[in-house]
């Protein structure tokens, strides 16, 4: 295992400890479970691909770039819509 030293603000480095410890585990635990959580973006463009003929297999279902970017768009809208609700 390498040793890496990020700068970041006293600000985070105090709350990242804090929710390790929360948590139960160090710092180094909590932040390499935060990286190993996020993806890259062809990750995410393969899980899509991957959602994309699941949908086609089970479903019989043909998804369009088209149909793929309207239905994100509606849904954008409708997170904006509730946001403005819980404000």
């Amino acid at each position: 295992m390498a040793d890496t030293t990020i700068k970041i603000s006293e600000e985070v480095r105090d709350h990242l400890r804090e929710v390790a410890e929360e948590r139960g585990i160090s710092t180094r635990a909590l932040v390499e479970e935060l990286a190993a959580s996020l993806q890259t973006k062809s990750e995410r463009e393969a899980a899509v691909q991957r959602n994309i003929a699941t949908v086609r297999e089970r479903f019989g279902v043909e998804l369009t770039p088209e149909g793929i970017a309207a239905t994100r768009s509606k849904l954008d809208q409708l997170r904006e819509q509730a946001r403005g609700r819980a404000a």
